[in-house]
Formats: structure tokens, sequence, C-alpha cells
């Protein structure tokens, strides 16, 4: 079992590194590697494994922003074998992981709820045995500029291009909660209420804003939505330090 994580340029200090690795630890029963790959090795703690991040072979000049996680489905990626689940650096772990590999699919991802309807994956947490779907990595990097125009991130590529095989499927909705869509009540409520942890949660996701650190002070990040302080998420970063 693998657990990979990314971290490149100076979006996520090497704090977010250490911490999910010890929330992993802390919450797998199975014997697993967990494997960072970056550029810059500097401050990640011992126990993680460091492999050079590897880049997309894109025309010059070409902007890889989120683009780069495609990279996992390399043949031979890391000189890595078997099912491996992927966390974006910015998860928040409140439960036992193991589940994530017992779960039945080729591949599993979660459900992107920003437009719940649409059969859309949120690639903060996904699961593939590496190998395979190389044929994925391989267009995009031969079409990036067609691909861009048809979509509008890595995720709905890859969500796209999975569903075309037929092995697009999604985490059970409760595992993987939005911090902003299913921990925040909702917008009146949210005066009165502070955002809590749903019933069935094991990671919760972090996408656009707030991020965690605004969300332990209960900064939105936008003028239109409020919310309450969250210093749980920081009991939970603490813990594991």
């Amino acid at each position: 079992m693998n657990i990979i994580c990314m971290k490149w340029g100076g979006k996520f200090p090497v704090e977010y590194v250490n911490r999910l690795y010890t929330m992993v630890s802390s919450n797998m029963n199975a014997k697993f590697r967990f494997i960072c790959f970056t550029e810059n090795s500097k401050g990640i703690r011992p126990e993680v494994e460091i492999q050079e991040l590897p880049e997309l072979e894109l025309p010059p000049g070409s902007p890889e922003r989120g683009w780069r996680k495609l990279t996992v489905f390399k043949k031979n990626f890391g000189g890595l074998s078997g099912p491996t689940l992927f966390l974006d650096l910015d998860v928040v772990i409140v439960e036992n992981l193991d589940v994530f590999f017992n779960q039945p699919g080729d591949f599993l991802i979660a459900h992107d709820k920003k437009n719940s309807k649409k059969k859309e994956g949120n690639s903060s947490v996904f699961r593939f045995e590496i190998g395979q779907y190389s044929q994925i990595l391989n267009y995009f990097e031969n079409n990036s500029q067609q691909v861009k125009n048809e979509v509008r991130h890595e995720q709905a590529y890859l969500s796209r291009e999975i569903d075309k095989l037929g092995k697009l499927e999604f985490w059970p909705d409760e595992w993987v909660p939005s911090f902003k869509y299913k921990c925040c009540p909702s917008w009146l409520k949210s005066w009165f209420i502070a955002p809590s942890i749903p019933k069935g949660a094991r990671v919760i996701l972090f996408h656009g804003l707030p991020n965690p650190p605004e969300a332990i002070i209960g900064r939105s990040g936008k003028w239109y939505r409020h919310i309450q302080p969250s210093p749980w998420i920081k009991d939970y970063w603490t813990t594991y330090e």
C-alpha cells in the first residue's frame, strides 16, 4: 500500500507534509509506504520517503498549475507498484484510512460537491493502481492546449477520461466531506453555529477558500460568506505533530 503526496512551489510550507504523514500514521493499521514527491525536501521528517518531483512533458512556457498531478499515471511511477492513495497536503484526517484501500473499485475519487449533479471528482483523495491509465497522461502531454480549452482543471479531465473507460467510482460521500459545503452551517445558521465534523467523516477536504489556517480562525476568504472559528482543526494538527 502506497500513500503519496506532492509538494512544489511555495503555496504549502513543509509543515503540511509533516502533519499529513503524522495524521496518516495515526490512522492506518495496515503497513504502508508514505512518499512525498517534491523538488525541495528540506525540513521534511525522516520517516517520509522522498522522491524527485516528476515533470510534465509540455511545450516550453506552458503553465502546469495543478496539472502536474497527472504525472502519477506515468508507467513505473516512482518505481512503485500496487494500490496507491493520493492525498492533497491540505486535507484534515479525522478517522481511520484503511477502508480507502478496502473499498471495491479500480479507480475511486471524492465526488466534487460544487456541482453535485456533474459526474466529476475532487482529486484531493483518489486511489488507483500504479501503472494503469498511462494513456491519460500521454494524451494530455500531446494535446495539452486542446484539453485546457475543453475543461477547467486536471480533476475535470481526469474524471472525464476515467469515466470514458467505465472505471469512475466515488468514495461514500460521508467519508470525504467538503469543509465548505458539509462542515459549515447554512448561511443564516453560520452566524450562530460553528463548523463541525459531519458524522462518518474520515478525510475533510479543503478546496478554494477558506484554507485550513483561515478556517481555524473563522475567516472565510469571501466577503459574502461568514464562518465561525474551527479550533478543532488545529487540535488534530497539534495532536499529530
